[in-house]
């Protein structure tokens, strides 16, 4: 069974995937060794590790090194973070995924917003387009990948996002998409009403608020990404073991 094929198969299960998101080799095998089943990666955690802010500002050759190095690194399916796809253009875009599919993801995360400047919902047909396009791409070169349809609704608060997300829903399943990733979903009504409207499998962000993993079970959800939270908790982690060692005057606290 291919990567794709068992990254697929983790998204129709009676519970929810658990998909832990990563920044490098390191934090993907801890991910694995604790059992995890499928990574994706970060491009918030990502970027701040080379010094950059969120939204496209590492360049891809950067963003596909490291995601090289971690599909390379681990035995379970790797889903990339691609923001917009890092291209003005389909046939970028088209270009980039055919680098992911030779590093050998099983997946990738697009997202219906553009994250540079002001960040702004972009038209549902524009997104429609890139989702066809990557389709068809991969079905004249035989090959799969699973795109998880991130839809920013919610993450921005726009009017009706309710109403919004069901309409893009439908339109993102039509053009191929495999699942719909809602973030900043957090109440269980508009959780169950979303997983109503679609027959994807529903990806929602932890997060404060988020319904417990029970709860989330029993609404319907197949997919739960911790995206960048990982990453700033242990980044504070770092800086706070720091501050204990200043303030006890020796080390024993990192041993």
């Amino acid at each position: 069974m291919s990567a794709f094929e068992r990254f697929k198969q983790l998204h129709h299960q009676d519970t929810p995937l658990l998909l832990s998101n990563v920044w490098d080799v390191a934090s993907a095998l801890v991910m694995q060794e604790k059992g995890i089943k499928a990574i994706a990666t970060s491009s918030s955690a990502i970027a701040d590790t080379l010094g950059y802010a969120d939204g496209q500002n590492i360049s891809f050759g950067e963003l596909l090194h490291v995601i090289r190095r971690i599909v390379a690194s681990v035995q379970v399916p790797v889903s990339a973070d691609i923001e917009a796809g890092y291209s003005d253009t389909l046939e970028g875009l088209l270009a980039n995924i055919d680098q992911l599919v030779e590093a050998g993801v099983a997946g990738i995360n697009l997202e219906d917003s553009a994250p540079s400047g002001t960040r702004a919902l972009l038209p549902a047909d524009d997104f429609v387009k890139k989702i066809t396009a990557i389709k068809s791409h991969l079905a004249a070169k035989g090959q799969h990948l699973f795109i998880n349809a991130r839809t920013d609704t919610f993450l921005l608060d726009v009017p009706g996002k309710l109403e919004e997300t069901f309409k893009r829903a439908r339109l993102y399943e039509h053009a191929g998409a495999d699942s719909l990733f809602v973030p900043f979903i957090k109440d269980a009504a508009d959780i169950q009403a979303v997983v109503a409207a679609t027959k994807l499998p529903v990806n929602v962000l932890a997060m404060k608020g988020l319904p417990g993993l029970d709860e989330l079970t029993s609404l319907g959800v197949k997919r739960i990404s911790t995206g960048g939270s990982m990453y700033w908790a242990q980044k504070k982690a770092l800086g706070a073991r720091l501050e204990q060692v200043m303030t006890d005057g020796n080390f024993e606290s990192i041993f």
